[in-house]
């Protein structure tokens, strides 16, 4: 274990007093010796805290099922940079530096992240007005023949809005830049004060598509601030409901890459099957995104035996059809040609830029919360982390068809096993001064929740990092050297959040 830092696990909550606060220099030197021995960057934000900037990092260490929090206060307008050693540090000390104003010394290149206000203004920093978004300098290669795109972000299609920026030779991508914001919301800002049913709602819509991950983690802060058990029937239907929300994702996701590829037959039959699986999220609480399901304590809908029996045939006739349709996938070698090879992503690349979820297993990460950190049901269930070594596409779709194997064999599982009893606890005045702290393997990878609550139990500062916030560097790595007409295809293979991003 590292010195330096608080050691607690997932879903837990902590007092503000008992987290320890390091000088700038001891905390750099701690933090890059912890990532040095093995441990992972989860979170790493700023609160403003009586007239100054308090910096907390919190680590994951998975041999030990470990979580560490580590802090500093910022006295000046400055702080020291750790991305040269620390490169997924790259996008949180940008946000830092947007929301606070500070200046992160030696860092590469200081751009907004979301063209956002500031959170707070602190003594030393006067307050700056945001810009607009995408209206920046972009990275830009200079030479013969050396051309740029611009793509975004108002796309064809329904699509969220982005902005890519290529530097192009020929077909070639040398350089891919990725500008987001257009979607900020303020979240983070809104989820302040007295926590309600305003704030689930919030939650749950931080990333449409991952209303049960977000809506869960949210649920575990508050559990661990007003120290609520959650039932064991709850959990498991917390369970069913996650797997089931990974399961519509990932089916679509592979009807997407083959779309993209023009292999219309497991395009139609996945677009056709993901309707199932939404519609037995459906069944369980009304919403095919399985709003209103998650509550603080617990889940608002049980499941008797008669909708369990139900759901397992559903289950049992979504596996057949679904092996039928990714088999055609698989054994189309014109398919295997295109996805083999494109949008590589190395082992050491990903671990550098800290990617999280299938985009991380697929380049050989062995990387999951629900057996690195387990919560809820995983606690007395666990599921086999699936993994690639590729990091191409082909790898990226391989670990989705793999994990719908286990999700699953694991609804079957608990659909056959449910246990009796209550569906939520009463929940309580939250802890006053703490900082509590979740993290849930949602579809995409890790999604971290964190609340630090002031002296009356109001939340002072909420704290998301969806895995899209890990991931998008990912995207820009896996076309360097590509073709850009492999472009469409590398970002379905990712299918990251635009809005789960821009918060």
């Amino acid at each position: 274990m590292t010195p330096g830092m608080l050691f607690t696990q997932n879903g837990s909550a902590v007092a503000r007093s008992e987290i320890p606060e390091r000088s700038g220099d001891r905390f750099c030197e701690t933090l890059i010796s912890a990532v040095d021995g093995g441990w992972r960057v989860v979170s790493y934000f700023g609160a403003a805290e009586a007239g100054s900037l308090r910096l907390y990092c919190i680590l994951s260490f998975k041999s030990h099922a470990a979580l560490g929090i580590m802090s500093t206060t910022v006295t000046g307008n400055s702080f020291p940079s750790l991305v040269e050693a620390v490169p997924q540090l790259h996008l949180f000390e940008r946000e830092i530096a947007e929301q606070f104003g500070i200046c992160f010394e030696g860092h590469p290149w200081l751009k907004p992240v979301r063209f956002e206000a500031q959170l707070a203004s602190l003594p030393a920093v006067p307050p700056k007005a945001p810009e607009k978004a995408g209206i920046m300098d972009f990275y830009r290669v200079a030479g013969d023949e050396v051309h740029e795109v611009a793509v975004g972000p108002v796309h064809a299609g329904i699509i969220e809005p982005g902005h890519f920026r290529f530097q192009c030779f020929g077909e070639e991508v040398m350089h891919l830049e990725i500008s987001l914001g257009y979607q900020h919301r303020a979240v983070e800002r809104m989820v302040l004060g007295r926590p309600g049913l305003r704030t689930l709602k919030c939650m749950e819509t931080v990333a449409g598509d991952t209303t049960i991950g977000h809506g869960t983690a949210y649920a575990m802060v508050v559990e661990a601030l007003c120290g609520a058990r959650v039932p064991a029937k709850a959990e498991a239907i917390r369970g069913i409901a996650l797997e089931l929300e990974r399961l519509a994702n990932h089916t679509g996701d592979l009807g997407a890459i083959a779309g993209d590829v023009g292999y219309l037959p497991t395009a139609s039959f996945c677009g056709r099957i993901r309707g199932d699986f939404l519609n037995m999220s459906a069944e369980l609480c009304g919403s095919r995104f399985g709003r209103g399901l998650v509550t603080p304590g617990g889940v608002q809908f049980d499941v008797g035996r008669e909708l369990a029996d139900k759901l397992r045939k559903r289950i049992d006739v979504a596996r057949r059809e679904v092996t039928n349709a990714v088999e055609l996938l698989w054994d189309s070698p014109s398919v295997m040609g295109r996805l083999e090879g494109t949008g590589v992503v190395s082992e050491k690349d990903a671990l550098d830029l800290g990617l999280v979820g299938p985009a991380a297993r697929a380049s050989g990460l062995n990387r999951d919360i629900r057996r690195d950190h387990p919560f809820g049901i995983y606690n007395v269930t666990q599921l086999p982390v699936e993994t690639a070594k590729g990091g191409d596409v082909y790898a990226r779709t391989l670990v989705r068809w793999l994990e719908i194997e286990k999700s699953l064999h694991f609804i079957e599982e608990q659909l056959a096993q449910l246990p009796g009893g209550s569906i939520v606890s009463p929940t309580a005045q939250l802890g006053e001064n703490r900082m509590a702290l979740a993290l849930v393997e949602g579809w995409r990878g890790e999604v971290c929740h964190v609340a630090l609550t002031d002296g009356s139990g109001d939340f002072q500062r909420y704290k998301i990092t969806d895995p899209s916030f890990h991931n998008w560097s990912g995207l820009a790595m896996a076309l360097r050297g590509g073709q850009i007409s492999d472009f469409p295809l590398c970002n379905k293979s990712f299918n990251l959040s635009y809005c789960g991003f821009d918060l």
